[in-house]
């Protein structure tokens, strides 16, 4: 008998179809939201699920879904699955890295570039019939061009963002755990500092790190209080990974000049001071949303999940010491 695998929410079709292939798809083509106690209802049976990042796949849940086998990941992060509990159940998790690096990439540097133009607040100004004439300082913002973009996190993303900062002939510095390979570095005219350094001297800081707990308020009020004036943040990784209220007293202080966001600390909830400060840009948690990019990653997240179940190695464990 095909195992049963339950698809928790609207994705695209075709992995619906690679799903049918091997086994018994419990598709919910809903944009609805379970919780806990329904998700459990749904999943008891099955052997597999395909997941999003609304879904709750917390230890409770995993401890009452006896067949689980395979947890499908639309997505690259996994902070609604509790990876640690389902590794000692010996379900192995699979997420969707690779094929979005460049759409999010693309959306870094448009934030980076709305946030320092001033191009919503321009748009808003156009729209609601303000614009009477030209004025020499009328909407004036920062440059870009040459100036120094700080890359925290420079793994896939970090090095597709530093490569478009190449275009706009930036300086750029990065930190993280481990340095790229010196020809990386050459290739992206990119240096490594320290977290500290990076910050006191850059003019646009972009966070592309996963949420870990040592990642959880990365950028907090002594981070903020390092950054020029001048300076703007962009995030585009994970909403938990900046401190919301330090962040907004830094904005509300005049600490920093700015911030281009598309990931908030309690999603979909975004801090009131956000939405009421003209010096930030918000996005609603799109960076992938390219309709080929998230074809792709409903496809790739089926394909996983059947892997698994016939007994293969998926392409992207999250958890790979499960599989032995």
């Amino acid at each position: 008998m095909k195992p049963r695998v339950l698809v928790t929410r609207h994705v695209y079709p075709a992995a619906v179809a690679i799903l049918q292939e091997d086994c018994i798809a419990d598709y919910r083509d809903t944009y609805d939201v379970m919780d806990e106690a329904a998700l459990v209802k749904r999943l008891r049976l099955a052997k597999g699920v395909v997941c999003q990042l609304t879904d709750p796949l917390t230890a409770a849940v995993i401890e009452q879904c006896p067949e689980l086998r395979v947890i499908s990941q639309v997505a690259v992060g996994h902070d609604n699955i509790d990876v640690a509990a389902a590794t000692a159940r010996k379900i192995v998790v699979t997420n969707t890295p690779g094929v979005l690096t460049e759409a999010t990439a693309d959306l870094t540097f448009a934030l980076l570039l709305a946030a320092a133009r001033r191009l919503p607040t321009a748009e808003r100004f156009l729209r609601d019939g303000k614009w009477q004439r030209w004025d020499v300082d009328l909407l004036c913002g920062h440059d870009v061009h040459e100036r120094t973009l700080g890359i925290v996190g420079f793994g896939r993303i970090g090095q597709a963002v530093a490569r478009r900062a190449r275009g706009f002939s930036m300086r750029v510095l990065y930190s993280s755990r481990t340095p790229a390979a010196p020809e990386v570095e050459q290739e992206l005219g990119a240096q490594r500092v320290p977290l500290d350094l990076l910050l006191k001297q850059s003019d646009y800081v972009s966070l592309h790190v996963p949420l870990r707990e040592e990642t959880r308020h990365m950028i907090g009020v002594e981070q903020l209080c390092q950054m020029k004036r001048s300076a703007f943040l962009i995030n585009t990784s994970r909403g938990p990974v900046v401190d919301e209220n330090a962040l907004v007293a830094a904005l509300e202080e005049g600490l920093i000049a700015g911030a281009g966001l598309d990931v908030f600390e309690h999603e979909p909830r975004v801090h009131p001071g956000l939405l009421e400060h003209p010096g930030v840009v918000l996005l609603p948690h799109v960076g992938s949303a390219v309709t080929s990019v998230r074809s792709l990653m409903c496809a790739l997240a089926a394909r996983d999940c059947a892997a698994v179940l016939r007994g293969e190695r998926p392409q992207h464990p999250v958890n790979p010491e499960v599989l032995g």
